[in-house]
């Protein structure tokens, strides 16, 4: 190759990559442009390998022509790429600007489940009426959902078909109740205990019911605990979760675990107890079971009868948005309809 040759590919290299250099529209594409003439495969690099085909006398000045050029291109792509990046930040400057007179943009605001906000009203009051909330566990142990609360073995409840076994021993718990022997085998009286979650029964799925439903249990335990103290506790709590005009009706009923026994109910929130179709005319509405808790659970824990007494009751939680909002369909709770959830 001869010097003319050379030296001429040398001043088109750089007139080029000059130009290129002054024409690059990003940091990106000037980055590109460095490596083509510069890089450990460029272009300027390859023309100073080919410094071993001229003569020895010419290898000199070419080395030095091509260093020049190299350092050309350097001071070239620093200027370059100083204005390229101002250009690039003032443009994301203005792209990111925040116009502070545009008016504001309103989002969708969450809100709690019915449910939830029902159980959290719940806790609210017993616990300002002195209870303690504790958990208790969903998959629950057969003595304690069943033969601590004093259920005879040939009770109708204790039947594989009407609730969900897991084992012989295990199954998920029918109701909150059974958290009471846990209890009161680790804690001894004076007790106030408040749990609340779901329960479970082997029941077809309509309107009004489900295998699958929330329920509040509470207890007290004391001495000199009478009747009395079991009423004016759902008094209050009624007339707190219901409305200051709220009556309280109670019923001779039977629960196995409770001695004497009571339906709790409340006068309609619909029509007042004047009678309408969400209460069958009846005027009242159903709540759940209440009573003073026998002496065979206390004796099965370890405590006096004849020194304690106590009172216990379970009230469906389910129900009690539903008569507050007037739902006529349980199964809406759990389907998730973001239409039914935003009109509570």
């Amino acid at each position: 190759m001869s010097q003319t040759s050379v030296h001429a590919n040398l001043d088109e290299l750089r007139r080029t990559a000059m130009t290129r250099i002054s024409e690059a529209a990003s940091l990106a594409g000037l980055a590109e442009i460095e490596t083509t003439y510069l890089g450990r495969k460029g272009q300027l690099t390859q023309l100073l390998r080919s410094v071993g085909e001229l003569p020895a006398e010419d290898r000199p000045t070419f080395g030095r022509l091509v260093n020049e050029a190299r350092v050309d291109l350097e001071q070239a792509l620093a200027a370059r790429r100083e204005e390229l990046a101002e250009s690039e930040a003032n443009h994301r400057l203005r792209a990111e600007a925040l116009d502070v007179t545009l008016p504001g943009r309103f989002y969708t605001i969450g809100r709690p489940h019915p449910l939830s906000a029902t159980m959290d009203e719940i806790k609210r009051i017993f616990i300002g009426l002195g209870y303690d909330i504790v958990d208790s566990p969903e998959i629950e142990h057969y003595h304690y959902n069943f033969e601590s609360l004093n259920y005879p073995e040939e009770h109708p409840a204790m039947d594989e078909q009407m609730s969900f076994y897991i084992t012989d021993e295990l199954l998920l718990r029918t109701q909150t109740t059974a958290v009471q022997a846990r209890i009161m085998e680790k804690q001894k009286p004076p007790l106030k205990i408040c749990t609340m979650g779901r329960c479970y029964r082997s029941d077809a799925v309509d309107a009004t019911h489900s295998h699958t439903f929330h329920q509040v249990d509470c207890f007290a335990v004391d001495k000199n605990i009478t009747f009395a103290d079991l009423k004016g506790t759902l008094y209050q709590f009624a007339k707190e979760m219901f409305g200051s005009e709220t009556r309280v009706r109670f019923r001779p009923d039977y629960f196995p675990f409770v001695e004497p026994g009571a339906e709790v109910a409340i006068s309609c929130v619909i029509c007042g107890g004047q009678g309408c179709g969400v209460c069958k005319s009846t005027g009242w509405l159903e709540l759940g079971g209440a009573g003073l808790i026998h002496p065979n659970v206390f004796r099965q824990v370890g405590i006096d009868p004849e020194e304690y007494s106590g009172f216990a009751f379970g009230l469906g939680i389910d129900r009690m948005p539903m008569m507050k909002h007037r739902i006529d369909d349980l199964r809406l709770f759990l389907e998730n309809d973001i239409r039914f959830l935003r009109q509570i």
